[in-house]
């Protein structure tokens, strides 16, 4: 049966009941963002880059825990997770995905998006001394067609239109030196300020630019040194975007520079990639991410990011491709348990070489169009509703639209290559542990 403006428009009445409810419950008084930002973590805690956002994920979720085997906690281990699970109706009836809306990019159909499990030791030695530690993500569900790493990911998982898989974000081993730490593994990038794991997000879709514009996970060694409580310098290879063997045997290099304020209230991360990640090493690909972020008042903060791309000989004629985009959030704090959220995105992909799918033939289940040279806007205004420390409920309505070229092929990005514009309503569910 046919999904038609009904089921979408229900939604988006629950939603506008849920914004009335939340409005008229910030008449308390106003929570200091210190107790828990919209974005899960404390101001003073959350980074701009995304890469602590990932490793702590864990410190967000204080409340109800897994009971703690006695041989990993007597050696400094925590085991936790989450359930993250939603579901997102598009105004395209007859479109069974939402085009590059990720990593929810399924139309009117239930997904149990992560069904994670981390394994943690932080490597603590507050400054001084030596200290070791290690972490292990392991996460089953539908995002896993977006963490595929060649040589990981896919000798895990099947390819035959599988809707489910599993994935390992994360596994990597840390020894802290002083200021120093290092981390060897594979581990989550430092580029952006949306991050993998569901709870530290604002919003249940991503942005353009942590979809299409940035290296989300990396294996090699990487390295910060904390200069002073204000400054950190970061570094090191890795063997390229989404891998975990290098096919072309050539490092990219990751590094970049964070600074926060004395009263935590103001932060500024730079970050860059660079390396070919093409198998004969000759497409040199470089990304850079600059993140800031202000906490305005006490109930309201602001996020800017800009990323700008570029990779040599990505073009049939040898030219460069390009890209890069604005990401801008507003962050309310209604009261401490609801928060209202708005993301306004505009994402250039030059030439066509960054949005896109896979081809059906690929063996996985998701949008397949791709090669748009052109802009893509997107606004999204969403609600987080937290009523305990081991509940999310993150429900938005999202608008895009896109002005540029059609593809190759004659088409447009959004209900089956026929439309440039989509209509989303969105929710999802996030249970911790």
């Amino acid at each position: 049966m046919k999904r038609t403006w009904k089921s979408l428009s229900t939604a988006g009445v629950a939603l506008a009941f849920l914004l009335g409810v939340g409005i008229a419950r910030a008449e308390e008084a106003p929570p200091k963002l210190t107790e828990g930002s919209p974005d899960g973590l404390s101001s003073a805690d959350a980074t701009t880059d995304g890469i602590e956002t990932y490793e702590r994920q864990e410190e967000a979720a204080a409340g109800w825990k897994l009971p703690q085997p006695s041989f990993l906690a007597k050696h400094g281990f925590t085991v936790g997770g989450w359930v993250d699970q939603g579901i997102a109706f598009n105004n395209h009836p007859d479109d069974a995905f939402n085009g590059p809306v990720c990593t929810n990019n399924w139309n009117g159909e239930y997904q149990l998006n992560q069904a994670w499990l981390f394994l943690d030791r932080p490597a603590k030695n507050d400054g001084e001394g030596i200290a070791w530690g290690a972490h292990l993500d392991l996460v089953y569900g539908t995002d896993w067609i977006f963490g595929i790493s060649h040589g990981l990911e896919d000798r895990i998982d099947s390819f035959n239109r599988s809707s489910y898989g599993l994935g390992i974000p994360q596994a990597y081993a840390e020894v802290a030196i002083n200021k120093l730490d290092i981390k060897l593994g594979h581990y989550a990038g430092i580029l952006g300020y949306e991050v993998v794991a569901a709870p530290p997000n604002p919003f249940y879709t991503h942005s353009y630019a942590m979809c299409f514009s940035e290296p989300i996970l990396v294996t090699g060694a990487l390295a910060e040194y904390k200069l002073s409580e204000q400054w950190a310098l970061l570094g090191g290879i890795d063997r390229g975007w989404m891998t975990w063997e290098d096919e072309n045997n050539i490092w990219d290099f990751m590094g970049g520079i964070r600074w926060m304020s004395e009263n935590k209230k103001t932060a500024v991360a730079y970050s860059v990639n660079v390396g070919p990640e093409d198998a004969a090493g000759v497409q040199q690909r470089f990304v850079s991410s600059l993140v800031f972020k202000q906490e305005l008042t006490e109930r309201l903060q602001y996020v800017l990011q800009h990323d700008l791309g570029q990779e040599q000989n990505a073009l049939p004629n040898g030219d460069s491709a390009q890209w890069y985009g604005v990401n801008q959030y507003v962050l309310y704090k209604l009261n401490k348990q609801w928060s209202a959220n708005f993301r306004g995105e505009w994402f250039r992909d030059n030439n066509g070489t960054r949005v896109g799918g896979v081809p059906e033939d690929a063996g996985i289940r998701l949008w397949s169009l791709s090669g748009f040279a052109g802009n893509f806007y997107e606004m999204t205004f969403g609600l987080n509703w937290r009523p305990n420390a081991n509940v999310i409920f993150r429900p938005e309505i999202r608008y895009d639209w896109y002005d540029g070229q059609t593809n190759a092929g004659g088409l447009l990005p959004f209900n089956n290559g026929e439309s440039s514009s989509q209509l989303l309503v969105a929710a999802d569910l996030i249970f911790t542990f």
